[in-house]
Order: C-alpha cells, then structure tokens, then sequence
C-alpha cells in the first residue's frame, strides 16, 4: 500500500507526483492485471517459457556488435 504524507510547504502537485511515482514502483496496476482472471499452472509455465526465450533473444540482439564484423574484428572501431 502507498501512504504519501504531506510536508510544509509541499504543493498538491508535487504530492500527486510523489503519489504516482511510488505507485508505478510498486507495480500495483501489474499485479491487479495479472490476479484479474485465474490462470492455470500449465498456462503460467508457459508464458514464463515465452518470456524467457524472448529475453534470451533481446539479450542476443544486444550483444550483436561484440561478434565479428565485415574485418573480422570483434568489436567495432
């Protein structure tokens, strides 16, 4: 739960900023959204099968300049 508690001199805006910017962090939206509908175990290994191989794939795409390039060198100059 997100408490934000007001001090002298703050503005309404600024609360409402510290406000949002603790409830993003706490990835409250994301949990509500994920405990919406029930999903079964089978379904849940598989999509946590799915993130993995995209992750896996991201993290390969990063990493495309240490291979060799047009030189044969393995970075880039």
């Amino acid at each position: 739960m997100v408490f934000v508690s007001r001090k002298k001199g703050e503005t309404k805006d600024a609360i409402f900023r510290k406000f949002s910017k603790m409830f993003m962090e706490e990835n409250i939206v994301d949990e509500l959204r994920k405990k919406q509908f029930y999903k079964k175990p089978s379904l849940k290994k598989r999509d946590d099968e799915k993130e993995r191989i995209k992750m896996r794939i991201r993290r390969r795409k990063g990493y495309s300049y240490l291979r060799s390039n047009t030189r044969g060198l393995t970075r880039p100059k």
